[in-house]
Order: structure tokens, then C-alpha cells, then sequence
């Protein structure tokens, strides 16, 4: 009992002085194996019309050997939500405090997530850290869980299931490596755009709304000697414009090391023509000395590349040959 109690201690000291001290590695928590239990939960959106497609995602991680559990809550309704607050609250509690379960699957994002995240205890979580898994409006519990020092994985959701399977062949493949504790590394093509540089540094980051939102909270990342990646979904350009603006202000990149910049998905368009593409408003508010890479595939397209957001990671940028990205 005392060495229990001493663990505890120790392991809750380390994650307080990482809050601090941002150049602390993180903890990895332990990679799937046969056999082990994922649980399927909705911290965000309703999932209206969807049982058959997160039972394909079931379906698919029990091909892997996996057994799989989902929230009780997890088809509930409350208007935009997947169940009231308090039932989408207690589907990610009993997952964090189930020492059987070994990782959180998202079932989708939307929006909802940041609504529950200070009516979690995160105190069993901290002991017996597991993979929270997800995308988009998950963003706040990547960047939540990073500041308590335990990486996460941002992946496919259930719901990108509806996809068609052709096109999530890469998406499914890297989330198994990343599950299963497989090395991720990527060559993508270069941009023309790209601003050239070689770096490593531990990858933080996911929605730009969510990051924005994350300002001024518990949950707001520090970017200093780290890798940024940013994506977007259904923004008009000016609003991501006032989001890249914002996340400048509060110097989200006055001691960043490079910028990975993924799908920027179903951009509207202004009534009157906004006047320069998103990749310009990127250059604009990035140092001139920050490596960027335009055009990784991750984010709400359905090739979406897993990614472990806390690890550090190598980036190799170019504007004439493929670029690498490499985890450690």
C-alpha cells in the first residue's frame, strides 16, 4: 500500500513539473496487444443515423483481435449532443477508471468535447495512462491530456467509416501502427509553397478553432521548441484569418521550431473575394525561419494519417523533393 501510495506521489510530482518545464518527454502509455479492450465513446456530437457505421468501426478493431465496449450512453440524443453533458461525462469517466480498458476511441467529434472536459477526474488516468484517440473537436482532450504529460493519438474516428474504403486504406493502416506501437513515418510530396528546413521537436497541436478556444484555459498548449500541426474544417478564410491572428497574439509561434499543415477541408467562400489563399496567411503570421509543410494528409479528408501528439518527432521540408516526418 505504501509503495502504491509513494507511486502515485511520484508519477502526480512529474506531471506537475511538466506543466511547467515543457521540454519533459512524455509518458507513453502502453500499445494494444491481442486481446486487450477498446472502448468506443461519443464526448461530442450526436451520432443520429449512425449505429450501423460504428458497428463496422467495432467491427474493425475486433479483426485486429481487439474486444470492444461501448459507452452506455453512447446513441444517446440531446439535441446537437450525444447525450446530455453529464451522460457523455460519465461514458469517459468509466472508460478512464476501467483498468480493463486499454484505449478511448472517439466515435466522432463535432462539437462537445470541451463541454466535459473539467467534470473529469483524471486521477486513475494519471496512474494507468491509456490512448484517447480522435480528431477535430478532440483537439481539446490532445491538448488537455498533453498538459497532464501523456501522449495521445490523433487518428480516425468511428464515424470515418462511411468513407469509402478505397480512400482509407492509408487512414486505417496507420492507425493500427500507431494502436499497435509500429513505427510511423512519412514521405509526402512537396509543395513549391513549402518553407525549407530541417527540425525535431515533440508535435503538438490538431483543430485551429479548438486551438483557439483553448486560449486562456487549463487546457492551452505551449508551443516554445515544438512542431505545430494545424488543420480546418468549413471556415470561411477571414475566420481563419482572426484564428491564426488570435493564436499569434497570444505567441503561439514566437518560439516555434516548424508548422505541419494538413486538410483544410470545404473552405467557404466570401461574398466578396477574400484576396490571398490560406497557405499566404500561414506565411504571414509563421516567423520567416519556421520550416512549414503544406499539404500533410491528416485532418477531415479521408486519407487521415495517424499521428502520436506529444512525441518528438524529425521533419525534413523541401519545395522540390519529398519531405519527411519521421517518429522517434
Amino acid at each position: 500500500m505504501v509503495i502504491k501510495f509513494l507511486k502515485l506521489f511520484f508519477l502526480l510530482i512529474i506531471t506537475s513539473v511538466y506543466a511547467q518545464n515543457n521540454t519533459m518527454k512524455l509518458i507513453t502509455p502502453p500499445y494494444l496487444q491481442k486481446g486487450d479492450t477498446i472502448a468506443i465513446v461519443a464526448p461530442a456530437g450526436v451520432l443520429k443515423n449512425r449505429k450501423h457505421t460504428i458497428n463496422k468501426a467495432k467491427e474493425l478493431a475486433e479483426s485486429w483481435g481487439l474486444k470492444v465496449v461501448y459507452g452506455k450512453h453512447l446513441f444517446n440524443q440531446n439535441h446537437h449532443f450525444a447525450g446530455t453533458d453529464e451522460e457523455r461525462c460519465q461514458d469517459f469517466q468509466d472508460a478512464l477508471d476501467d483498468p480493463s480498458i486499454k484505449a478511448i476511441w472517439a466515435a466522432r467529434g463535432g462539437y462537445g468535447s470541451v463541454r466535459i472536459l473539467d467534470k473529469l477526474d483524471f486521477t486513475k488516468f494519471k496512474q494507468q495512462p491509456k490512448w484517447i484517440i480522435g480528431y477535430s473537436d478532440i483537439t481539446a482532450f490532445h491538448n488537455h491530456i498533453h498538459n497532464l504529460g501523456i501522449e495521445t493519438i490523433h487518428a480516425m474516428m468511428g464515424t470515418s467509416m462511411e468513407e469509402n474504403p478505397e480512400d482509407l486504406v492509408q487512414t486505417i493502416a496507420t492507425f493500427k501502427k500507431a494502436l499497435f506501437g509500429a513505427k510511423l513515418n512519412y514521405k509526402i510530396s512537396a509543395s513549391k509553397k513549402n518553407r525549407v528546413g530541417e527540425v525535431s521537436g515533440e508535435l503538438v497541436g490538431g483543430n485551429i478553432a479548438i486551438l483557439t478556444s483553448m486560449l486562456g484555459s487549463d487546457s492551452q498548449i505551449s508551443t516554445n521548441g515544438k512542431i505545430l500541426f494545424i488543420e480546418e474544417i468549413g471556415e470561411y478564410k477571414y475566420s481563419i484569418d482572426r484564428m491564426l491572428q488570435s493564436l499569434k497574439r497570444a505567441g503561439y509561434f514566437a518560439k516555434i521550431k516548424a508548422v505541419i499543415v494538413g486538410d483544410m477541408t470545404k473552405i467557404k467562400k466570401n461574398t466578396t473575394p477574400w484576396g490571398s489563399s490560406i497557405e499566404q496567411l500561414i506565411l504571414e503570421v509563421v516567423p520567416n525561419n519556421v520550416p512549414i509543410l503544406f499539404n500533410f494528409p491528416a485532418g477531415h479528408e479521408p486519407d487521415n494519417r495517424a499521428m502520436i501528439m506529444g512525441r518528438k518527432i524529425k521533419l525534413s521540408v523541401s519545395n522540390s523533393k519529398q519531405c519527411l516526418v519521421l517518429f522517434n
